[in-house]
Order: structure tokens, then sequence, then C-alpha cells
């Protein structure tokens, strides 16, 4: 990341926590000792995040790692919530539709403040909670045994916010569509492999009932990439980093190393060595220079990474960066699909977007 990226990426969430620090504090009708307590105990929570970026959960029991991992990455996206609800109170009242009494020492106020940020954060997490099956229909004239049913899916981010019961809960519903072959586009752990490993993840893939190929994705350099390989092996995941398979000798499903490796080799080397006879799937985590693909002749191309921003109005921001942020997308003789996830990185919060995973067709 860079240097000014970083600045603001430390110095935005400090201005946050000012901004609505001050507002809590004019806004609540209480002494300053309970004023204080409150405002401490909010940033408090907010500042356990830092934990998570610096890796010192794994130093903590579990079950205490877990709480803290919610509280932190939970605390900045009310954050971002409480500053829009609070931004639109204040431009209300410098056109003067809210009166300045709404704003300072009012119950009713605090009230409706925290009745509303309650229960958009109770739908987001609802909403979260509910994967959407997504069909996808893709057609080749290029000569096939029979016809083939993958389920697709990224993201999962397995860790201390998605224990084994939501990975048991995932795994029943691909199951259920009794797939040919199964596609992960990398970011199956969050940010770090200790709770997969003691809570035996690896054995919950080993459910699965068709054979499973996925690509490195940034987080897994995040939760140390060794570590990473050994897990996806433990699970029975055949990794392709860099690397292609043969599928029933009509499929090839090329896996690209994640961008985070600056080593990774090319599309179009990795598309030289395979047959363009034959149907070709590339699987590349971070969806950037999607005519890479094109040009290479890649009949399709699976990406996750984006999240679309996890939460509005975040997604605007990842529709503005990317040529195709989320969804089907079309580059000359390429399909892409580029997934919001299946998992979520921190809180569990979706707002104008969807925890997916896709059933796709190939005819």
């Amino acid at each position: 990341m860079r240097p000014m990226w970083m600045i603001l990426f430390l110095l935005l969430p400090v201005a946050a926590l000012s901004y609505i620090g001050w507002h809590v504090w004019v806004l609540l009708p209480l002494g300053a000792f309970w004023r204080t307590v409150l405002i401490t105990v909010m940033v408090a929570c907010f500042l356990t995040i830092i934990l998570d970026f610096t890796g010192r959960l794994d130093t903590l029991p579990l079950p205490l790692a877990r709480t803290l991992y919610e509280v932190g990455t939970s605390s900045l996206m009310i954050l971002l919530y409480a500053v829009l609800l609070f931004l639109v109170l204040d431009i209300g009242r410098l056109v003067r539709l809210v009166p300045k009494s709404v704003l300072y020492d009012n119950w009713w106020t605090t009230a409706a403040v925290a009745a509303v940020l309650t229960g958009v954060f109770v739908y987001a997490n609802l909403h979260y909670r509910h994967k959407v099956r997504v069909p996808l229909e893709l057609r080749t004239e290029k000569k096939l045994p029979k016809q083939y049913t993958i389920v697709m899916a990224s993201d999962l981010h397995l860790g201390y916010h998605n224990p084994r019961t939501e990975l048991r809960r995932w795994i029943g519903l691909i199951n259920a569509e009794h797939p040919d072959f199964i596609l992960i586009a990398g970011d199956i752990i969050d940010i770090s492999i200790r709770p997969l490993v003691e809570e035996d993840m690896a054995a919950e893939f080993r459910r699965l009932e068709a054979p499973v190929y996925a690509c490195l994705g940034n987080h897994e350099y995040y939760a140390q990439e060794p570590r990473a390989r050994q897990f996806y092996h433990d699970a029975g995941i055949h990794l392709l980093s860099d690397q292609s398979v043969e599928i029933d000798s009509a499929i090839v499903v090329i896996g690209r190393d994640d961008r985070t490796n600056p080593r990774r080799r090319r599309v179009a080397d990795l598309c030289a060595q395979a047959d363009r006879s034959k149907y070709t799937i590339l699987l590349d985590h971070q969806p950037y220079h999607l005519e890479k693909a094109e040009r290479a002749g890649i009949d399709f191309q699976l990406s996750g990474h984006t999240h679309r921003g996890q939460l509005w109005p975040i997604s605007w921001i990842t529709d503005a960066v990317y040529e195709c942020s989320w969804g089907s997308h079309q580059r000359g003789n390429t399909q892409y699909y580029v997934s919001s996830g299946l998992g979520i990185w921190g809180g569990k919060f979706r707002i104008g977007t969807q925890s997916e995973y896709i059933v796709a067709t190939l005819k």
C-alpha cells in the first residue's frame, strides 16, 4: 500500500471517531463522567481491530479472540453508518430543516439514533446470513462429453468470525447441487490459519462430494502462504498456483497465483501451455486487467476479491475501481463472473450486496 493511502487509511477512522465522539458528547443528556465512560468504551471497541491487524489475536484463547475480532471489525462498519447518519442531521441543521435542539441534550434523538443503527445492522446481519444461489449458463461450441454442473465460490474468509459450524452449512449447500466439480477463486482463509487448524475445518472440506480446484487469494498471503498451502493439501483441495489441470480431456482449469506475488506468471504464458481446443477456465482472485484473459483466448474467468464493497456506499467505490466489480461480464468471446463472496471479511454485515455461490451449467 502506498504511503499516502496508508496515511488516509489511518487518519479517516481517527477523524470519524472524533466526529462521532463530539456528537455523542453534545447529544447525550448525561453528566460529563458518564459521557466520558461511553465515549471511552466506544473508542476501545474500535481499537480492538488493532489486535486483528497485528496478529495479537493468535495469542489469546479462541473464544476471546473471536469476540474481540467481531467487536473490532463490527465497530468499523457501525462507525461508517454513524458518520453517515450524523452527516445527514448536520446537513439538515445547516439548511434549517433540523432544529439545533434535536442534536443537543436530547433523549429522543439519542433513542432514535440508537434504534436506526440497531435496525440497520440487524437487517445487515440477517442479509449476510442468507446465501444467494446464482444460476449461470455457460455455452460453448467446443466439444464436451456431457453437460457439466459446476459450483463456484470465492472469499469464504474462514477464521475467527466464520467458524466450522458456518462452513458445515455451506458444504451442505454445495453438496445439494451434486456438482461435477467445484471452483473456489481464493481467500478461503481470512487473516489467520489458527482457527481453521484448531477447529479442523479441513475435515469439513473433505466432506465435499466432488473435486475442488482453487487458486490463492491475497488473504492466504496474510495468513502465511506456506501454511495456507498446507491447509489446502490437508483439506483435499487441488491448489492451482500458476498451474493447470485437465478434466475429462475436455476442460482445462488454470489457477493463477495471486497478484500479491509480483513473480506470478502472465496469463499469456499460462495459456500457452493449454490446449485451445478444450474449454478453458481461469481462476484469478483479483479482477484486474480483464483484457488479458480475452487476449489469451480464455473461455471463462472466475474472480472474487471485491466483495462489491460489502456495504453501500462502498459498493460505489468498487464499481468505480474495477471494470466489473460484481456479476456477469463479457469481453469478446470471454465470459467472466466476479463473485461478491460466500463469506465476508470483518463484521457479518451486508447492505446493498449479497453473499452468494454460483451454480453454473456448462453446455
